[in-house]
């Protein structure tokens, strides 16, 4: 019904555990017609304040996470971005990050 009313249809979650991609093919398989560009994650949003405050981020995300900032520099990182990626957060990199 909402495919055939004159809305705009988004799929909206939180989850920084994976990529829009992984979300995706988990999605379909569940049967769900969806297309890519109808997802909308916490990660497409930080990606959207990255490019839009040109700023190059240190990025404490889940490894499946990162190929959403695919093309993001993070050479000398000025920023942070923090997930749900525990085997992330040691003091090296909280360190690193606090810096």
């Amino acid at each position: 019904r909402l495919r055939s009313a004159p809305v705009t249809v988004r799929f909206v979650t939180n989850t920084t555990k994976e990529s829009k991609r992984d979300l995706l093919e988990r999605l379909t398989g569940l049967g769900f017609d969806i297309a890519e560009h109808e997802i909308f994650t916490s990660l497409t949003a930080a990606r959207n304040l990255l490019e839009q405050q040109q700023v190059r981020p240190l990025l404490l995300v889940d490894d499946k996470a990162l190929p959403d900032f695919t093309g993001i520099g993070t050479e000398n990182p000025n920023a942070v971005v923090v997930g749900l990626a525990p085997e992330h957060f040691h003091y090296e990199m909280m360190n690193k990050a606090f810096r």
